[in-house]
C-alpha cells in the first residue's frame, strides 16, 4: 500500500505520547510524511507552518481543546480533518462534524479503516 503520488503530510494532534507514536509509524509505513502536535496551540502554529493535507485531531486535550483547534483550522484552511477520539456519544459527533470535521472516528479504531479513511479524504481535497 505505498504512495504514488506525492507525498502527503498528515498532522496528528494528541496530547497521548502513545498514540501520537502509533499513528505516526503507521502513517509513515505507507509513505505518509507525518506531522505531530502535543496540544492545540502546537497544532494551530504547525498548520500555518508547515505542508499539511490533512489532520488527525483529537477533542480531549488540555488547554485549547480539538473544538476551539478545529475551529481554529477552518478559520484559515479547508484541508481535511478526521476526528480521532475516545468521545463516542452522538453530541461529540454532531458537534465535530457541525464544527467543520469532515470525518469522525471512535477509538478504539483498525488501522485498515482509518488509512482508508484518510485515502478517501485525499483523493477528493487534491
Amino acid at each position: 500500500m505505498r504512495m504514488t503520488e506525492k507525498q502527503k503530510g498528515i498532522l496528528i494532534v494528541d496530547d497521548e505520547e502513545t498514540v501520537r507514536d502509533l499513528l505516526q509509524r503507521t502513517l509513515q509505513e505507507v509513505g505518509y510524511d507525518v506531522i505531530t502536535a502535543a496540544n492545540g496551540q502546537e497544532a494551530l502554529d504547525k498548520v500555518s507552518q508547515c505542508n499539511v493535507n490533512l489532520v488527525l485531531l483529537d477533542i480531549k486535550m488540555p488547554g485549547l481543546d480539538g473544538f476551539q483547534v478545529l475551529d481554529g483550522i477552518r478559520q484559515r484552511s479547508s484541508i481535511p480533518v478526521i476526528v480521532l477520539s475516545g468521545l463516542r456519544d452522538e453530541t461529540t459527533k454532531i458537534d465535530s462534524l457541525g464544527l467543520g470535521a469532515d470525518d469522525y472516528i471512535a477509538k478504539p479504531f483498525s488501522a485498515g479503516e482509518l488509512l482508508a479513511r484518510i485515502q478517501a479524504k485525499l483523493r477528493r481535497a487534491m
